[in-house]
């Protein structure tokens, strides 16, 4: 593993291990949950973008976590700072397994990821690219403090899905209240 650790109350957040792929398998086999992050797909094609996501660790030193919940150490999904080539800008992003969702895992664990943008990475601005129609990642954007920026491009092979562009600055974010 290449990269920080970062804790919180319930969970650490971590660089893509090789033990993470049966949930996240399981992630992306749901065709609730993939729906807006690329579809469903198949193991292998799951692989392959894990792979995507812990190269990116050891390549460029961002990628998303893997979300662990501290108590159980169950992978619960993945969140943190993303920027692939053309990617309409400094973008913190999530996606968790089914049976994490509603319990207040992304808001924590994406306010650590975001802390990390701004205090370790640099960052000047965080963006979350959503789907009109994903009012959970919605819900959780405005969670967080950001607003709807309005619509973008996304890079090939997405450009023709839409997406919009969420967000806020760094000042902003130290602004908000806690």
């Amino acid at each position: 593993m290449t990269g920080p650790i970062l804790e919180t109350a319930r969970l650490t957040l971590r660089p893509t291990a090789v033990e993470d792929f049966p949930r996240w398998a399981e992630l992306m086999a749901d065709p609730e949950t993939a729906q807006f992050i690329g579809g469903v797909q198949a193991p292998a094609a799951t692989w392959r973008s894990m792979m995507t996501m812990a190269g990116a660790w050891s390549l460029t030193g961002v990628a998303m976590f893997s979300v662990i919940e501290r108590d159980s150490g169950r992978w619960l999904g993945r969140i943190g700072p993303w920027q692939p080539h053309g990617w309409p800008g400094t973008e913190v992003g999530w996606s968790l397994h089914p049976d994490a969702h509603g319990k207040g895992y992304g808001v924590e664990a994406a306010t650590a990821a975001i802390d990390y943008a701004f205090d370790v990475l640099g960052w000047t601005e965080v963006i979350h690219c959503i789907d009109p129609d994903n009012v959970p990642s919605q819900k959780l954007a405005e969670r967080l403090g950001s607003y709807n920026q309005g619509p973008t491009i996304m890079p090939a092979p997405f450009e023709h899905h839409p997406v919009d562009r969420w967000g806020q600055s760094r000042e902003q974010w130290r602004a908000r209240a806690r």
